[in-house]
């Protein structure tokens, strides 16, 4: 039963090599046959040559780097292709997945879950990236109706059958936590380490965050377009009520001249909540453009032991 890691990298030149080695020793104590994809995403360093020196010394490890940088889960997404084994580990590069847990990840995969993902109780990352994290999840949770946990990540262990299934499936923006969560399968999660980043800073910035998270919102979920109606319908409710409103005091006498800034604030606001409308219209319509062009997901420039992969 062969385990495949696969591990996308962005500016992961320090924790190659340390990497390699670790995990080397996870599969010489679980007595299984691995093999480590490593998925350079055009990092800017020099990850690549980490890479391929680790590559062309041990045929067990697949290089593959990316014609230009495609995003995380694009990289994710080549390194699931390439797999070959039974079960799938997906991890990141700068250790603060520690390898050493993948035992504790397998043992739960033996008992017959097909997605055992890792559970970051004390997540080691500074205050205000874990609580923006959570509010990055709770929004995201509530816009795509599907439950999401801050405490989990790409980090974890996947059956074959569910990495086909993921896949299989068409999307051109890939976001692997929404899409393991979408196909099903058995769902546990297992509580692990979360080490403190060693050096350098996450390649996540804030409005990389912001982009992702819209991306899979609106990749995912209608929920804003339905958010819309919703307004709309209350706008509407809302300007009866005040049209009730005025119509009752003209009956009375009391208006002899309708306000200029009761006008001005009415065209301004529904002006603004029809061009919201019209654009979020419009980033789905230019969505749908982009799936419909299918384009790969991502390009290879060039790789090592590709081809003893596809043996």
């Amino acid at each position: 039963m062969k385990i495949s890691v696969v591990i996308p990298v962005y500016k992961g030149e320090p924790f190659i090599e340390e990497l390699y080695e670790r995990l080397t020793l996870v599969f010489e104590k679980l007595g299984q046959s691995s093999e480590i994809i490593f998925v350079n995403d055009a990092s800017p360093d020099n990850s690549w040559s980490k890479i391929k020196a680790v590559a062309e010394r041990d045929d067990k490890v697949v290089a593959i780097n990316l014609s230009r940088n495609f995003g995380q889960h694009a990289a994710i997404t080549a390194g699931l292709q390439v797999s070959r084994g039974e079960h799938v580990v997906v991890m990141d590069c700068d250790l603060q997945d520690v390898p050493e847990e993948i035992e504790k990840l397998h043992t739960e995969s033996l008992k017959g879950n097909k997605v055992v993902v890792a559970q970051r109780i004390n997540r080691r990352d500074k205050f205000f990236k874990r609580k923006f994290s959570q509010w990055f999840y709770n929004v995201l949770g509530y816009m795509t109706g599907v439950e999401q946990d801050a405490t989990i990540a790409n980090f974890g262990i996947y059956h074959r059958s569910v990495v086909n299934s993921v896949l299989s499936m068409g999307d051109y923006v890939r976001y692997l936590p929404a899409m393991i969560r979408w196909v099903g399968f058995d769902y546990v999660k297992v509580e692990v380490d979360h080490a403190p980043r060693k050096e350098g800073e996450s390649s996540y910035r804030f409005k990389d965050l912001l982009r992702l998270g819209f991306n899979v919102i609106t990749t995912f979920s209608d929920r804003p377009l339905r958010l819309t109606v919703r307004l709309g319908v209350w706008i509407s409710v809302a300007t009866l009520a005040v049209a009730a409103y005025y119509l009752v005091l003209f009956c009375l006498g009391q208006i002899q001249v309708l306000g200029f800034t009761s006008l001005i604030i009415s065209v301004w606001l529904l002006s603004g909540v029809i061009i919201t409308i019209l654009g979020l219209v419009g980033i789905y319509v230019g969505k749908i453009f982009d799936q419909v062009k299918h384009r790969p997901v991502y390009l290879i420039r060039e790789s090592i032991n590709y081809e003893n992969s596809k043996a």
